[in-house]
C-alpha cells in the first residue's frame, strides 16, 4: 500500500490539536481553588469595598427612648420682658431720639411728637383750676352769708354743689395731663415725650420725622411705634391636639429647629400649656422657653417643634439602621472577618416604630454589644 505523505501530515496535525484540546480541559494541579462563598443571607466585602460603599456601623446598647410629639410653632417674643410703645396724642413726629438696635433704658426718650392734644390738656387744667378759685369764693361767700342769716340756704347748697363740680373737674384735668405727661417735666410746652417702659433694645421702629400719628384716646386706630425687649430668651408657640394633651405638662424637655440653621436642634422646656382650646383648630397653645444667648432665634421665625414624653430607657437602635422589606423588618449586623473580607448578616427585628424617637426600642432580634450597620444598609440588601 502506498500512503501518500500529504495524508500523514494532516492525521499528525488533526492528532496533535486533539491532544491539545484535552490538555486545556484537565485541570491543572497547580490552579487555585476558588474562594469561599458567602452563605445566604450574608454579604462579604473588602475593607475598600466597605470604605467606598460608607458602610458605617454603631454597637447596640441601652438607650433614652421616648416618645415625641411633633408640631409647628413661631418664634416670639418674651412678652414679660418687651414694651410695645404707642402715644396717646395725635400728632406729628418731631424728632426720633432712639435707633434701631440702640439699647435704652426705662424712662429713656424715644421719640417726640408735636401734638395740638398737649395744648388742649393743659388749657383744660388751667381752666379747672380757675373755676375752683372761683367756686370756692362763691362758697365762701354764700357760707358768710347764711350764718348772719342774709343768704338763703338754696343759694348756699347751689354753691356747694358748684364747688363739688369745679374740684371733680379738675382732678379729671390733672388726671389727663398726668397721662400725656409720664415723664415729662415741663407742662407747658406741646410736646410729648414717648419713652421706653422697660430696659431692652430698640427691635422695631414704625415711624419717621415728620410722620402723622394718632393717639390711643382720640378715638382712631392707634399702631405700635416702637417694640423695646430682650431676645437672649425667645418663646416658642406651638399648638398641640386634643389627643395628646394627656401628655404634655409643664417641665417637658422641647427641642426646636429652624429653617436657617437645618443642621442646630435648640433646645429648652415647656413652661405653659393653655387652659382651653380653640374652638376653629380644637388645638391647645403651649409655650416653650428657650435660652438665645447667640441671638439665633429671631422673632416671628417658624421652627419645628419636638417634645418629648414618656422617657424610659431600653434596647435600642437607630431609626436609619432600620430596613423594610415588604412586610419584614430587618437590620444588618457586622458578625465577624474571614479572608480579610468583612461579614455582614441580615437580620429580622422586631421594633416599635410608633414612638417618634430618633432611636426604636427593639423588642427581639438583637441584644446589647451586637454591632449594627446605621448608613449603608441598603447597598447591602441589593448585593443579596
Amino acid at each position: 500500500m502506498i500512503i501518500d505523505a500529504r495524508s500523514i501530515r494532516v492525521s499528525l496535525l488533526v492528532a496533535g490539536l486533539a491532544a491539545l484540546h484535552l490538555s486545556c480541559r484537565r485541570p491543572s494541579p497547580t490552579s487555585e481553588a476558588p474562594p469561599p462563598q458567602p452563605p445566604p443571607g450574608q454579604v462579604w466585602l473588602t475593607p475598600s469595598q466597605v470604605k467606598d460603599g460608607k458602610i458605617e456601623v454603631a454597637t447596640v446598647g441601652e438607650e433614652d427612648v421616648n416618645n415625641t410629639i411633633l408640631t409647628s410653632g413661631t418664634i416670639a417674643l418674651d412678652d414679660l420682658r418687651t414694651g410695645h410703645v404707642f402715644t396717646p396724642v395725635s400728632g406729628r413726629v418731631a424728632e426720633i431720639v432712639a435707633q434701631l438696635g440702640q439699647r435704652v433704658r426705662k424712662g429713656d426718650a424715644l421719640a417726640t411728637i408735636e401734638s395740638p392734644d398737649m395744648g388742649s390738656a393743659i388749657s383744660d387744667l388751667h381752666k379747672a383750676e380757675a373755676v375752683l378759685v372761683a367756686a370756692e369764693h362763691d362758697l365762701v361767700r354764700k357760707k358768710e352769708l347764711y350764718e348772719k342769716k342774709a343768704g338763703a340756704a338754696s343759694d348756699l347748697e347751689t354753691s356747694e354743689d358748684a364747688y363739688r363740680r369745679g374740684k371733680a373737674e379738675l382732678e379729671r384735668a390733672r388726671q389727663k395731663v398726668s397721662l400725656f405727661h409720664a415723664g415729662n417735666g415741663d407742662a407747658v410746652t406741646q410736646r410729648y415725650t414717648l419713652r421706653s417702659p422697660v430696659d431692652g433694645e430698640v427691635l422695631l421702629r414704625n415711624i419717621s420725622p415728620g410722620t402723622e400719628v394718632q393717639g390711643q384716646y382720640s378715638g382712631g386706630a392707634s399702631v405700635e411705634l416702637f417694640t423695646i425687649g430682650e431676645i437672649d430668651r425667645v418663646w416658642v408657640l406651638g399648638n398641640i391636639y386634643e389627643m395628646d394633651l394627656a401628655h404634655v405638662h409643664v417641665g417637658l424637655p422641647a427641642t426646636v429647629t429652624v429653617v436657617a440653621y437645618p443642621d442646630k436642634a435648640f433646645t429648652g422646656q415647656v413652661d405653659w400649656v393653655s387652659g382651653a382650646l380653640d374652638p376653629n383648630t380644637r388645638t391647645a397653645t403651649v409655650r416653650c422657653t428657650f435660652d438665645n444667648p447667640d441671638r439665633q432665634l429671631r422673632p416671628m421665625m417658624y421652627a419645628t417643634v419636638q417634645i418629648s414624653v414618656d422617657r424610659k430607657k431600653a434596647v435600642a437602635i437607630p431609626r436609619n439602621a432600620l430596613l423594610r422589606l415588604g412586610d419584614r423588618k430587618v437590620v444588618f449586623t457586622q458578625v465577624g472577618a474571614s479572608d480579610g473580607r468583612v461579614q455582614f448578616l441580615r437580620v429580622p427585628v422586631d421594633v416599635d416604630e410608633g414612638q417618634s424617637s430618633p432611636w426604636l426600642e427593639v423588642k427581639d432580634g438583637l441584644g446589647v454589644g451586637q454591632t449594627v450597620v446605621v448608613s449603608g444598609a441598603i447597598l447591602l440588601s441589593s448585593m443579596l
